[in-house]
């Protein structure tokens, strides 16, 4: 008992370092308000703060809105609109008048952080693009004489039809006629003032038109077997993953590998009309959900796994003034009378008690592994031998501390102490919490250190970590039921999580 407790008050102890970790990522909303219903200013920025909210994207720079941000430790992302990018790239006094009026009279007490110039610009059916490089340079020299070009970014958020090709993700690339003219230029600014791309990004968009060969669960970060891209052999869990690294592959391609993202929209609608396949309460809320999980438990994409990413949902409310298909009115979390449409987490206090409302799996999943077949659709969640250490043993003390994972059998003299390995006693802890938490998506995660397998683990195990596969050697269970061969080559899952 004296050892059990000592070890759990270590586990607190460690617990700060798992923190830094998992609150790498971070969420933010998209503040719409194309709508004739919605509360004042004020009642939003409070239901902002209620939520724990702790960055916001708006679509203007209203002055009710800023005011309202004022003081409030949001920080938050304002937009020089489409129309006004023709006299902001041709009139250098007018890029100042509009960062004196919109940005200095309201900061450092209304905390902005960052200029969108333009939305989607390439896309603006008033061909807005040739004024837009232009436009993000004289905003950037505005800031440099207020000095504020330290402290707040210039970007323009792009959507994916930017993209020529998106997949396979390695394939990724920029439309051809926009490389020269504008998206080099673009990324070259980017550069020099140490800025980041802003990308929107929608899975529900690509589920919607090929339902037929994207699986759902790929598409709402649910537990589903991956998708292998065939250019680099990464092995793919969710579509918004694909997809993001679909655009790190295209920056990659024109050599600019050092350009950092950030997602400035994504969500999934709520409601939709009959030919809008997926468009359902139950989808919204698991692959938002699902999504603020994996954001806030740290870990970049497959390819490039540690770069943590903001990200900001749309939207805060439905709306009811948007035009277009009933989807387009249905992506907020809330109603306009304040009330959630669905309960999710947005924070890591709140995902401590999350777990997706998914329905079960239907099928028979079978996963052939080493000469044999896994029929019973249960997985195990075990370390990832290419953890780093400092990493492994955060994670660990997490399961064992506030995961709750029951770790007494990992204690010195207890029954499964042996091998007495980090790797090994993290895979105990780790199953542990995965199974407690109905291995549901997400839970075998920890930033990157686990992974899922479908085939059983051994009792006591050495992993070996050779030429891109994990060995398990043939021995009795431990902390899992038995099995009569358990001897077996995990190729291709290594990451799986």
């Amino acid at each position: 008992m004296e050892k059990l407790t000592i070890c759990l008050l270590l586990f607190a102890f460690s617990l700060s370092l798992f923190s830094s970790i998992a609150d790498a990522g971070s969420i933010g909303i998209n503040y719409g308000r194309v709508a004739n219903n919605l509360p004042s200013a004020v009642k939003v920025i409070a239901l902002l703060k209620s939520q724990g909210v702790e960055r916001v994207k708006v679509y203007d720079t209203d002055p009710a809105v800023l005011k309202a941000l004022s003081g409030s430790d949001i920080k938050v992302t304002v937009n020089l609109p489409n129309e006004l990018l023709y006299n902001a790239a041709k009139r250098p006094s007018f890029a100042y008048s509009w960062v004196e009026k919109n940005v200095a009279a309201y900061y450092p007490s209304t905390q902005i952080e960052s200029i969108a110039v333009g939305n989607e610009v390439f896309v603006d059916p008033h061909n807005t693009t040739r004024f837009l490089v232009s436009a993000m340079k004289n905003v950037h020299q505005a800031l440099v004489k207020f000095n504020f070009h330290d402290k707040i970014k210039i970007s323009s958020p792009v959507a994916l039809s930017a993209l020529q090709n998106s997949y396979p993700s390695s394939a990724g690339s920029f439309r051809s006629e926009l490389v020269e003219p504008v998206i080099k230029p673009m990324l070259d600014f980017l550069r020099q003032t140490g800025s980041y791309l802003m990308v929107n990004c929608y899975p529900f968009f690509a589920y919607e038109s090929n339902s037929d060969v994207i699986s759902l669960d790929y598409a709402l970060f649910r537990e589903n077997p991956g998708v292998v891209d065939a250019g680099n052999g990464l092995r793919y869990f969710s579509l918004f993953d694909a997809q993001i690294d679909a655009v790190f592959a295209a920056l990659s391609a024109l050599k600019y590998n050092d350009i950092k993202m950030v997602v400035t929209e994504t969500g999934w609608p709520s409601k939709g009309d009959d030919t809008e396949i997926g468009a359902t309460v139950d989808n919204a809320a698991s692959y938002n959900g699902n999504l603020v999980r994996r954001i806030l438990l740290g870990g970049g994409t497959p390819l490039r796994p540690k770069e943590d990413l903001t990200v900001f949902l749309f939207a805060l409310f439905n709306e009811n003034r948007k035009p277009g298909p009933t989807s387009e009115r249905n992506f907020g979390l809330f109603y306009p009378n304040e009330r959630k449409v669905y309960n999710i987490p947005l924070t890591m206090e709140g995902l401590k008690h999350y777990v997706d409302r998914r329905s079960p799996v239907a099928g028979d999943q079978r996963t052939q592994k080493g000469g044999k077949v896994n029929v019973s659709g249960q997985t195990w969640c075990v370390a990832s031998g290419e953890a780093e250490k400092d990493h492994l043993q955060a994670a660990l003390d997490y399961a064992c501390g506030e995961g709750g994972a029951d770790c007494r059998s990992i204690q010195p003299g207890s029954t499964c102490y042996n091998p007495n390995t980090l790797e090994a006693h993290a895979s105990f802890a780790f199953n542990s919490y995965y199974q407690k938490n109905g291995r549901a998506m997400g839970s075998c995660y920890f930033g990157g250190a686990a992974f899922i397998v479908h085939q059983q683990p051994s009792r006591s195990w050495r992993q070996h970590v050779m030429d891109g596969d994990v060995w398990v050697n043939n021995r009795t269970c431990c902390g899992w039921e038995s099995m009569d061969t358990v001897n077996y080559q995990l190729k291709n899952d290594k990451g799986m999580g």
